[in-house]
């Protein structure tokens, strides 16, 4: 059997991960393929944006004169190196994007002209820079574009690629290996046995991953066996940077994943949380890969998930460690803590901004899990509330 440590607060075991997790190697990536990825250094554009003085719209570049009357020379269009030479009283054609003649002083709209073969008339002469943007008037040449620790959208990488940068040093994004342990367990689509039940963790942990912009994950599967699971383990911390096991961390004599840990030379930091559900939550490091050993109920395997490798996930990719974004919100009913632990309730936000706790509070229950889209939090200290309180809710990730 083995012994029972200090059980860290929820507050404690949030630190302490944090305290514990750097952020992942910087890797140079083509601009097209950082979608999800964070800048790992400040990108200062090589170029003036735009580039050279280009027409804000489709219409006529003129160089101003007190008429209304302009000669018309000819046309540019967008991609046209052209630069004629304009004195006063002449004009253009040009379209939206194409370069302005350094001579124009303005772009006026062709709603508001009047054409001819050589000739147009204006309703009005325009100000002068009107529908000219001009030379470096996003950012000049050598400006910071985008800070380190940015994000990357789909608009980001179209600012970068707008900048002639074909490569982006980004944070690497980390391997995570998923280890799942029982021998109840059988995969969906096989039969079952008394006895048996089907294997939902993996799944769910996987894609709670993907859905953290974490692609690279690999499933391994293990028997209630103790030298199975040291193996498995061992291949496990080899092949990826941080590491998931589903299930046998408790305190029963088939539960093997803590003693498996054991034998590879770990470095505990802290093994059980004063928490429901998700008291037993084991955290520890391995040079600087990272191991979370989940309890095995699903629905307290998900709520670790959220409240500890989700932040550290973010971490590692160069985000702030931060996680769920909280609310405090009035509750529907009253709720009474007789646990002397902190709570995670799943949890339903209305439309009128009211949150409430769902039926289904079991660790192993997933069919509440299934519809929430909060987690109340109940601190431990934290015996009653009352109905109408605000209280902690935690946003479930949406995509």
């Amino acid at each position: 059997m083995k012994t029972e440590n200090y059980m860290v607060s929820v507050e404690e075991g949030i630190a302490l991960v944090n305290e514990h997790t750097g952020t992942g190697n910087v890797i140079t990536k083509p601009t097209q393929e950082v979608l999800g990825y964070v800048l790992a250094k400040d990108i200062h554009t090589p170029i003036n944006l735009p580039p050279f003085a280009n027409s804000a719209m489709d219409g006529y570049a003129v160089k101003l004169h007190k008429s209304l009357s302009y000669n018309l020379l000819g046309e540019v269009k967008a991609g046209d190196n052209k630069n004629p030479v304009l004195k006063a009283g002449e004009a253009v054609r040009i379209f939206t994007g194409a370069m302005v003649p350094e001579s124009a002083d303005a772009v006026i709209m062709q709603e508001k002209v009047t054409a001819a073969e050589k000739s147009i008339q204006l309703q009005e002469n325009p100000n002068k820079g009107a529908n000219i943007r001009p030379l470096g008037e996003q950012l000049a040449k050598g400006a910071l574009a985008l800070k380190k620790g940015t994000k990357l959208s789909p608009a980001a990488i179209a600012f970068i690629a707008g900048m002639g940068l074909t490569h982006v040093d980004v944070y690497q994004k980390p391997k995570v290996g998923i280890v799942v342990t029982g021998n109840e367990l059988v995969t969906a689509g096989n039969p079952l046995e008394d006895g048996q039940i089907y294997e939902g963790n993996s799944i769910m942990l996987k894609t709670a991953l993907e859905q953290s912009g974490i692609i690279e994950n690999t499933i391994y599967r293990v028997k209630d066996n103790y030298k199975a699971t040291c193996s498995v383990i061992a291949k496990a911390l080899q092949e990826n940077d941080i590491l998931l096991l589903s299930g046998g961390i408790s305190v029963g004599d088939h539960d093997y994943v803590y003693d498996a840990l054991q034998e590879q030379n770990i470095a505990s930091v802290f093994y059980k949380v004063k928490q429901k559900p998700g008291k037993p939550l084991f955290f520890a490091k391995k040079d600087e890969k990272l191991i979370f050993a989940l309890p095995g109920n699903p629905a307290s395997a998900l709520t670790c998930f959220y409240g500890y490798v989700y932040p550290a996930l973010k971490k590692v990719m160069g985000n702030a460690f931060k996680g769920l974004v909280a609310q405090h919100l009035p509750i529907t009913q009253s709720i009474h803590n007789k646990f002397g632990r902190a709570l995670f309730l799943k949890a339903m936000i209305n439309n009128k901004g009211e949150v409430s706790s769902l039926e289904g509070q079991s660790s192993a229950m997933l069919s509440s899990y299934a519809v929430a889209n909060a987690l109340i939090y109940i601190p431990a200290e934290v015996e009653n509330v009352e109905k109408g309180s605000l209280v902690k809710t935690l946003l479930l990730p949406t995509s």
